[in-house]
């Protein structure tokens, strides 16, 4: 599967998610300075984590849909997650659904993220 650019991902959102789609993309950059970021635009989503290995080194994604954006969370479940925002139910992958800009910029997303660099990053040098 070929790999594409963060521009793949927009040019796939309506033009009133692109700005979270922006947003998350800057929040994961922040929590991790050394991101490694994948996107597949085939899959509608930007990957990111410590290493290239998507299950296993990649903690978060990106995924456009047509009224939401989707940040995603490979390990979703080891994730505290008091305020109630992950939704799903399979066996590591949980997600929040994102429809604005503020909802973007919560003190509690960024949580969750800070959350799921500190377990990749702890989980890669075991």
């Amino acid at each position: 599967m070929s790999h594409g650019s963060f521009g793949d991902i927009l040019a796939l959102a309506d033009a009133d998610l692109r700005p979270i789609c922006v947003e998350l993309r800057k929040s994961i950059m922040s929590a991790h300075k050394g991101a490694f970021e994948t996107v597949w635009p085939r899959l509608g989503i930007a990957s990111f984590g410590v290493g290239p290995k998507k299950m296993t080194e990649h903690y978060a994604y990106i995924g456009v849909q047509k009224s939401h954006v989707n940040l995603g969370f490979y390990h979703g479940t080891v994730l505290s997650d008091p305020t109630g925002l992950l939704e799903g139910s399979g066996k590591k992958l949980r997600h929040v659904k994102i429809h604005s800009l503020t909802a973007a910029r919560t003190r509690a997303l960024k949580e969750l993220l800070r959350q799921a660099v500190a377990d990749r990053l702890k989980m890669r040098t075991k």
